[in-house]
């Protein structure tokens, strides 16, 4: 069992940043990829970004790419979302997601607003 809490989220102008982070809190954090998502009112939830177990591998939305960054910190067992150049477009609930690397078991975690006023 994987509990992932995320915060960080809150108002900002566009062309602002942000720094998104989720906790995980259970066994062995390592052997789950992470994951970030969003999903704006009235839409399906989004694939924004992964990050393998080490943090070798990286994958972006084309949407993300070159403006947010993930990454991750074992020992801590958190992982992190840097949005930065934030535009309207970004505004949605963001929430972390866990996939183990063998099972494919997930979790997700609650979510956390992110407003991106223009």
């Amino acid at each position: 069992q994987v509990q992932l809490v995320e915060s960080g989220g809150g108002l900002v102008q566009a062309g602002g940043s942000l720094r998104l982070s989720c906790a995980a809190s259970g066994r062995s954090f390592s052997t789950y990829a992470m994951g970030w998502f969003r999903q704006a009112p009235e839409n399906e939830r989004e694939f924004v970004a992964a990050i393998n177990w080490n943090g070798s591998n990286t994958n972006y939305a084309d949407s993300v790419k070159g403006r947010f960054t993930i990454s991750r910190d074992n020992a801590e067992n958190s992982v992190s979302l840097q949005m930065s150049s934030l535009k309207p477009e970004d505004t949605a609930e963001y929430y972390c997601k866990a996939r183990h690397y063998r099972n494919y078991i997930t979790y997700w975690g609650q979510g956390t607003q992110v407003t991106v006023s223009s």
